[in-house]
């Protein structure tokens, strides 16, 4: 096999930047930050890799971590009472996890990489650090987490992206 290791990979926030710029999905990020700012944003979020078929968010759990996906596709799960499936994918330059830090309720569905992935992650913690010392940034993410979150849930398909 020649593809590199997810553990090989090395990250740069401009690959985000530049995933969420080139975004043309309906749900994609909208935000127009500065090279700048998505230093000091990146000095407060924390990069990661997955590999095909791990999981990153399990249905239920009360975490309310936020991902930033710079590249690959993630499928999110969604099981009802019933045991029916729904299913959507989310791709890069795109955001996982807003439901759930916004709400502070459990996930409600299952988050699992469909293939190797670079993400991006911000805790609740973080991001209150980010409000308190740079607050238009974190005033900017949160409009352009909120616009993203609005589209998912207009969109009847989408609904279940909102974890």
């Amino acid at each position: 096999m020649n593809a590199p290791s997810i553990s090989n990979l090395r990250f740069d926030i401009r690959g985000l930047a530049q995933a969420i710029a080139y975004c043309n999905a309906s749900d994609a990020m909208r935000c127009q930050f500065s090279v700048a700012q998505w230093e000091i944003l990146a000095s407060y979020m924390q990069p990661f890799a997955l590999g095909n078929g791990q999981m990153l968010i399990n249905q239920g759990a009360t975490d309310r971590t936020l991902y930033f996906i710079e590249s690959g596709t993630l499928s999110v799960h969604f099981e009802d009472g019933i045991s029916r499936v729904r299913m959507a994918l989310v791709g890069p330059g795109s955001v996982v996890g807003e439901g759930a830090f916004f709400s502070h309720q459990p996930r409600n569905a299952t988050v699992l990489a469909s293939g190797d992935c670079k993400l991006w992650c911000l805790t609740p913690m973080r991001f209150v650090e980010l409000a308190n010392r740079h607050s238009p940034i974190a005033l900017d993410l949160t409009l352009a987490m909120g616009a993203v979150m609005d589209r998912r849930l207009y969109i009847e398909p989408r609904r279940i992206a909102v974890t």
